[in-house]
């Protein structure tokens, strides 16, 4: 069936900056202005959401951009009122574009008695009308089996690639790629294919949750400079404390590059304290004023990424094409003129 109508995007208020960057990387794509729904979100006294959209959606294809990252019920809440607005509004097909995918640390039973939340918040978005999902580095790929609906999952690898080939121009021989602990290796592994580099592991143990009892770099460290790769940064503890350990072992510089930047209570003053020399994150999360003013922090956008996505999604082509580095190329042209 022909496609007629615009793809048409609505903002939550977790990302607006996110949204409208989005929308302007689609008015470059398209050669003519997209703009994003006008709609209003408010809190009743007591803090219930209340949404209202006022443009006509009757029949149209609708992209949802909300993080449901902190404060994350309240946002989670938006998404799904927003989508019920949505859909009581007639629209033909309701796409959730999701860049931090919030509760996805909470994947499994760890314990007894304890619940599988990322599977319960995939529950409430099909049932709120959500046709299809659109995120970024899910902390666990297999919550994607969490739906019936698609679910694409972008990766931060081939940009974070296109960052280090331009930031380590003639220095690649000496970079190494770092994984935090075992459980990202397979992420670490992918961007050290990418941009030719080594891999080591930082093996870290915990006697107990928010602690770290010891780590042991797994590689050979010495007179590398090391990039630690992982998805999710909270406090930083963790984070700091392996950028420490690599210095130990004779690494000569280390950079972090994390895809979402919760950096949530100590982290930034842990950040600009710690022997990293820099911090690489995405905007998938709003930056709040410490984290733009933190001198060792640098954002690298996502919305080039995210506004082609939203194309291929509502012309029926392939997203997985933008899991290839040469394929963002000229998406993120002048960004990184000059790197190969």
């Amino acid at each position: 069936m022909a496609i007629t109508n615009e793809p048409k995007l609505i903002a939550g208020n977790s990302n607006k900056p996110l949204a409208a960057s989005i929308a302007r990387r689609m008015s470059m794509h398209r050669g003519m202005q997209v703009d994003l729904v006008k709609a209003r979100i408010e809190r009743f006294n007591d803090q219930e959401i209340f949404v209202e959209v006022y443009d006509n959606v009757r029949g149209e294809d609708m992209y949802i951009i909300q993080s449901t990252s902190n404060p994350a019920n309240d946002n989670l809440m938006e998404l799904l009122i927003m989508a019920d607005a949505l859909r009581r509004s007639s629209a033909a097909r309701i796409t959730a574009v999701i860049p931090y995918f919030g509760y996805a640390r909470q994947d499994r039973r760890a314990k007894a008695r304890t619940p599988i939340s990322a599977k319960l918040v995939a529950n409430m978005m099909v049932e709120a009308g959500i046709e299809r999902i659109l995120t970024l580095d899910l902390h666990a790929t297999q919550i994607q089996g969490f739906f019936d609906i698609p679910v694409d999952n972008l990766y931060a690898a081939p940009v974070f690639a296109l960052d280090i080939q331009h930031h380590f121009k003639g220095q690649l021989d000496d970079v190494m790629v770092i994984s935090p602990d075992v459980g990202g290796v397979a992420r670490a592994r992918e961007l050290a294919k990418r941009i030719g580099c080594p891999l080591a592991i930082v093996d870290k143990r915990r006697e107990k949750a928010g602690e770290i009892a010891d780590m042991t770099v797994i590689g050979n460290v010495s007179g590398k400079k090391c990039i630690i790769v992982d998805d999710i940064c909270d406090t930083a503890g963790t984070l700091c404390k392996a950028a420490e350990t690599l210095i130990e072992d004779g690494a000569s510089e280390v950079h972090a590059y994390i895809t979402h930047g919760v950096l949530s209570g100590p982290a930034v003053e842990r950040i600009t304290n710690s022997v990293m020399k820099s911090l690489v994150i995405t905007d998938s999360i709003e930056a709040t004023e410490p984290v733009k003013n933190a001198e060792n922090i640098r954002i690298v956008p996502i919305a080039p990424m995210f506004g082609q996505a939203v194309l291929n999604t509502w012309s029926g082509t392939s997203v997985s094409s933008l899991f290839d580095t040469d394929t963002l190329v000229p998406i993120y042209e002048g960004m990184y003129s000059g790197n190969k």
